[in-house]
């Protein structure tokens, strides 16, 4: 029997569509969002957390499809140079991920940290030279992969890793964020197929059960309709308006969440 409900399921959806691409951590929404909802934290539900991404990687691929089959071959090359590190350092460290994806604290933490950086960030990067996202050099590219590994820390956000990372590149932010979007998809395919596979390997269970998979294409057909209206609003916002309302956002969910650990009401 599946531990995850429909609603949860609905809700979990929402969450991951509309946080996976803004730079406040979809992880740490769901996580949160779990704790707070008494989802168990079964093998199901960390294999659902994973695979509704899925949704969220259509997203990209329908609204950015035109740029998809325009681009070069060296693009794809710098997009692969981008995503390695993440590969190679999320397959030698998964089982320390996986322990890290367990802990509300470590969610909090990094939301705070992480609100404050962009409370600031606007004005660390003032020289973009990089307009476009296919502009972007191998370097540059190999860069801003480092920067997505911090991501692996729950809270971070892979979004506002990839995007302050292209920034630092001297990228425009729209730049930025839209290659943050071009490297979300091999990322998060890599992820979702590896979890995958190991739950095809060890825990063929979880994928045969009918319930399951009722609940994981509500999941992701959920995550991709919110993710295609958060990314269209987001590159939006970001032009006029930068970072700093998700600075402030962070820091406030950093300190009530904070809160409510010491007030007993998360583990």
């Amino acid at each position: 029997m599946a531990a995850v409900t429909i609603i949860q399921a609905i809700t979990l959806g929402v969450v991951e569509g509309l946080t996976e691409f803004l730079p406040i951590s979809s992880t740490g929404h769901m996580i949160l969002t779990g704790s707070v909802m008494g989802v168990p934290d079964d093998d199901f539900t960390k294999l659902f957390d994973i695979c509704i991404q899925l949704g969220a990687i259509m997203s990209v691929l329908v609204l950015y499809r035109h740029r998809f089959m325009r681009q070069s071959l060296e693009f794809y090359k710098k997009l692969l140079v981008a995503v390695s590190p993440a590969l190679v350092l999320g397959f030698l460290f998964n089982k320390k991920i996986d322990a890290l994806l367990e802990s509300d604290l470590t969610v909090a933490c990094t939301m705070l940290f992480g609100g404050v950086v962009l409370l600031f960030v606007d004005n660390f990067f003032r020289e973009a030279v990089v307009a476009r996202a296919e502009d972007i050099k191998p370097k540059q590219a190999l860069a801003v992969g480092f920067w997505q590994v911090l991501a692996m820390i729950p809270g971070m956000s892979r979004s506002a890793c990839t995007i302050i990372g292209g920034m630092q590149q001297k990228l425009t932010r729209e730049a930025a964020a839209e290659f943050s979007f071009f490297l979300a998809v091999p990322t998060m395919a890599a992820a979702t197929g590896y979890k995958l596979l190991k739950a095809l390997l060890k825990q063929r269970e979880l994928l045969t059960d009918p319930n399951n998979l009722m609940l994981l294409a509500v999941g992701n057909l959920v995550a991709f309709i919110v993710a295609i209206l958060a990314i269209k609003t987001f590159i939006t916002y970001l032009k006029r308006h930068g970072f700093r309302v998700f600075g402030i956002y962070r820091v406030i969910m950093g300190v009530v969440v904070l809160g409510m650990l010491y007030g007993g009401y998360l583990k």
